[in-house]
């Protein structure tokens, strides 16, 4: 059967990391090979361009120099680890992917969504998830949830403002696309996230006959 591409999407403190755990779990008890992985990262080379992100540059990072890093690393994700693992029949979860480009660089940036689908024509060659779950929090709850976790890095550092933007584009984004993207009320308790998610993975399986 077709492996299938899942991407969970969201903002700080979301709970993506809860989130991705029901999905893996999910995936393993219906006997489905996968593999979870992140952006940006998810390859060495992806995970140096992370660390330059998420860190303090001595000199302010341009928006599309932010851009044009996020896509370099998804190019290397694509070409080593995404493509490889659907073309064997294994499914992929990824913690965000290009809808993080247009909510963050595109919403929260300010750069808006022709740069950015430029980028995803160029890098994706045809290639999108087959379902996105995002995950949609009101961002000072998700902020709230993720203060006294350790050092902010320097996106979470922005304005509220930012997070703001980041939180709409998110939902334009789900609106636009609901063939493709679930939106879910991250705000309610760790349970009911849970038992929205199982939802929509319960029928995507459901249609491959698993």
């Amino acid at each position: 059967m077709t492996a299938r591409f899942i991407t969970l999407e969201g903002g700080e403190g979301a709970g993506k990391s809860s989130s991705l755990a029901v999905i893996a779990d999910f995936l393993r008890t219906r006997g489905i090979a996968h593999r979870v992985t992140r952006e940006p990262g998810g390859t060495a080379l992806g995970e140096a361009i992370r660390a330059l992100l998420l860190g303090d540059a001595e000199e302010g990072v341009d928006p599309l120099a932010e851009l044009l890093l996020v896509f370099a690393a998804r190019a290397q994700h694509l070409a080593r680890v995404i493509r490889p693992a659907l073309a064997a029949g294994v499914w992929v979860v990824c913690d965000r992917f290009t809808d993080a480009s247009y909510a963050y660089q595109g919403g929260g940036r300010e750069l808006g969504p022709v740069p950015v689908a430029a980028l995803e024509q160029l890098v994706h060659s045809g290639l999108r998830p087959d379902l996105t779950l995002v995950l949609d929090v009101e961002p000072r709850l998700g902020l709230e949830r993720i203060r006294g976790r350790g050092p902010q890095d320097r996106f979470e550092r922005e304005q509220m403002a930012f997070f703001e933007r980041v939180r709409t584009a998110y939902r334009q984004r789900s609106a636009a696309e609901p063939e493709r993207c679930r939106l879910i009320d991250a705000g309610q308790s760790p349970e009911r996230v849970a038992s929205a998610i199982l939802t929509h993975l319960e029928a995507l399986v459901s249609a491959d006959g698993y």
